[in-house]
């Protein structure tokens, strides 16, 4: 059977959340292998480490069909996706601002690699209110997280917090 491709997907993953385990559900039916880019910025001041985020993903990713491997990067999406020898930009989307900001990124990274292909895949109802930002915010607040990140990250949140 011919391979289905790799795909990258980036982003903080601060935490990964129910909506970022969509994304790459969606993307197993097409890519065989699936490489989580974490962007590491050195202005930015994460609530995880690098680490910690690559563990968690490690860790609620192992069911997924797809082999998953995870890198970070401080550089362009496309170095890093073309490092990674992926074939696909993975994107998810949640609403319609979400596709604006996005097309104009695959324009981007088309310019600078034609021979990387931008895929949108459209968040699921279920999963379409979450966000990173909103969980860290309930998170600190002590809200309940559960309903949003997979069971591990909620167990890291509130180790980060306190119960």
């Amino acid at each position: 059977m011919a391979s289905k491709g790799i795909g990258f997907y980036t982003g903080s993953f601060d935490p990964l959340t129910n909506g970022h385990l969509d994304v790459l559900r969606a993307a197993s039916a097409f890519c065989d292998r699936i490489v989580i880019g974490i962007g590491v910025h050195p202005g930015k001041t994460p609530l995880f480490t690098a680490a910690e985020r690559e563990q968690m993903i490690q860790d609620s990713c192992a069911a997924l069909p797809a082999k998953i491997d995870v890198v970070t990067f401080a550089g362009l999406a496309v170095d890093a996706a073309r490092a990674a020898g992926a074939n696909v930009i993975l994107r998810g989307l949640r609403d319609g601002s979400d596709l604006d900001y996005e097309m104009q990124m695959s324009g981007m990274n088309a310019a600078m690699a034609p021979d990387i292909q931008t895929v949108f895949l459209p968040a699921s109802p279920a999963v379409r209110h979450i966000t990173a930002t909103l969980v860290r915010q309930i998170a600190g607040l002590k809200g309940d997280v559960s309903p949003f990140v997979p069971t591990g990250v909620a167990s890291a949140l509130k180790a980060k917090f306190g119960s």
